[in-house]
């Protein structure tokens, strides 16, 4: 595989669109309290999960809700599933989701009611993930670098990246397709400073630390979702019926990981 030589400019432009630090966890602006509905289909089956939002000036609330009933409908083969929620507060099922069919979710609770369709994504190909120092004005940093396989006969493809450090949320971010290159998207986040005692809790890499990348194939309004709540907006609607945020995607997830060793990571040239 060709490798990819990439400019500090390149760099900071990747990472000043892409960044951010935590997956999610939003404080809605103030509004009356709504239901936020986060659905995420993958071949493996559907979790669902109900919160409400919080005002901006009250601590996070992410206790489930779970006096809904909720329905998953296959709209390509007319198959309807019913979703349990279990002692966590997630509704599940195990009918996994098929590339290429329509699907719709729909929450009712009380005497509301909100439903949502989407399209069933293919994954892409995680086919780089490595480490590189680069060197910022204040520090050398760990840059992780990532390569995705797109398909070139298609424009405007979008994924959704959720990185863990050792199996917990550490980074998201979001990227698309237009400057694919050779059917290869190219991804980078900057991550920890190499002098650890300088480093935030949050950002901190230490030696031995697995770092997991997963990439999530989504649609373009489930981009300009997730772009919209990376600039502290509430994000556009993805939910007809009574008003509800929160998101439903079909998709297939691919992950890679790698074990964190700052000895053994090049300076990026």
């Amino acid at each position: 595989m060709k490798t990819l030589i990439y400019s500090v400019s390149a760099l900071i432009l990747t990472f000043l669109l892409s960044s951010c630090e935590k997956e999610l966890d939003i404080k809605y602006h103030d509004i009356e309290p709504l239901t936020v509905i986060e659905g995420e289909l993958t071949p493996d089956g559907v979790r669902v999960t109900l919160t409400q939002t919080t005002p901006m000036d009250e601590p996070m609330d992410r206790t489930h809700l779970t006096d809904a009933d909720v329905v998953l409908s296959d709209l390509t083969t007319g198959e309807e599933y019913l979703l349990t929620v279990g002692n966590d507060g997630v509704y599940t099922s195990a009918a996994g989701g098929i590339v290429g069919h329509d699907y719709r979710l729909d929450v009712t609770r009380g005497a509301a009611s909100y439903s949502a369709m989407t399209h069933m994504y293919a994954g892409t190909e995680i086919t780089e993930l490595a480490f590189s120092w680069i060197a910022m004005p204040y520090d050398d940093v760990a840059v992780l670098r990532a390569s995705l396989t797109d398909n070139p006969e298609t424009s405007g493809d979008c994924y959704w990246l959720r990185i863990y450090r050792n199996g917990e949320s550490y980074m998201t971010g979001i990227v698309k397709d237009t400057y694919a290159v050779n059917g290869l998207v190219s991804v980078m986040k900057m991550t920890s400073r190499k002098d650890i005692d300088s480093e935030d809790e949050s950002t901190v890499l230490r030696d031995g630390d697995i770092v997991t990348l997963t990439v999530t194939p989504v649609s373009p309004s489930m981009y300009d979702y997730l772009e919209a709540l990376e600039n502290g907006t509430n994000g556009p609607y993805m939910f007809t019926g009574d008003r509800c945020l929160g998101y439903f995607i079909a998709t297939t997830p691919v992950s890679s990981s790698i074990t964190f060793r700052p000895d053994e990571i090049p300076d990026d040239k």
